[in-house]
């Protein structure tokens, strides 16, 4: 039986923020082996103090920025960025963020999350004495589906993947490309008791420790897909821009028939 129910007494996280310490307390002894806890990356990002002036958010942006998938500008003039990020991620904005943060500032998102997934994992470890995995989530956009949901960016100690390649359905048949990605469906399933503005930023999952293992199992990095297996590397409009621009550069002007 699956079990998820967010950790009371977390307080308002400031830079420098013992993490581990925090989350120790409000677990009261309730951490058992096996067990996942979801925490939500803005806490890592206060705790490791990435958090910047409100007015310095485009310029943040553009320097997370490694690539722009889709730009959109609003009729009221608002811009609006897609883009691939530093760590890999595809997301809005390149991850910074301007919800649940002080007033006039806004936060990055952590330097390496698996980094801080591994350090939160091993110090739970030590402390309670219990072999937890640890997932750092963020709320992202889908491609082709309104709305938003939590998934991993950061894991440690946890199987992102549950690899069924190579086993049969109920039918018999057998499984060909199911790889479903167990980190972002339980970052969701945290979401749904953690909420967005309970001030509940980490959730625990139970029910699921055969996902738990050792501390250098392969981070949420490895979800990011390949740039060469990737589809839909740049937006629709961006897409046709460039095939028009491509077509039109390969047309060869006539010649003028000499006399």
């Amino acid at each position: 039986m699956l079990q998820v129910w967010a950790l009371d007494g977390i307080p308002e996280i400031a830079p420098g923020a013992d993490l581990v310490a925090l989350i120790v307390a409000a677990a009261r002894d309730e951490l058992r082996d096996g067990d996942i806890l979801v925490v939500t990356s803005k806490i890592v990002s206060k705790a490791e103090g990435r958090i910047i002036a409100a007015d310095d958010r485009e310029d943040a942006i553009t320097a997370e920025t490694v690539r722009v998938v889709a730009s959109r500008t609003s009729p009221a003039g608002h811009t609006t960025r897609i883009v691939e990020n530093r760590l890999g991620m595809i997301a809005a904005a390149a991850g910074v963020d301007a919800s649940n943060t002080p007033e006039g500032t806004v936060l990055l998102l952590p330097e390496d999350p698996d980094a801080s997934a591994r350090a939160l994992a091993a110090g739970l470890r030590e402390r309670l004495g219990v072999s937890v995995g640890v997932i750092v989530s963020d709320t992202l956009g889908r491609a082709w589906r309104e709305g938003q949901t939590d998934s991993a960016i950061g894991a440690a100690g946890v199987h992102v993947f549950e690899d069924l390649r190579g086993q049969t359905d109920a039918e018999g048949r057998p499984l060909i490309v199911t790889m479903p990605c167990v980190a972002d469906e339980i970052a969701a399933a945290g979401d749904l008791v953690k909420g967005k503005a309970a001030r509940l930023p980490v959730a625990v999952v139970r029910g699921r420790a055969d996902l738990v293992g050792p501390l250098d199992l392969p981070g949420a990095r490895s979800i990011v897909r390949p740039a060469e297996r990737d589809m839909f590397h740049i937006g629709s409009d961006e897409a046709w821009a460039a095939g028009f621009a491509a077509g039109a550069a390969s047309v060869v002007a006539p010649t003028t028939p000499s006399a």
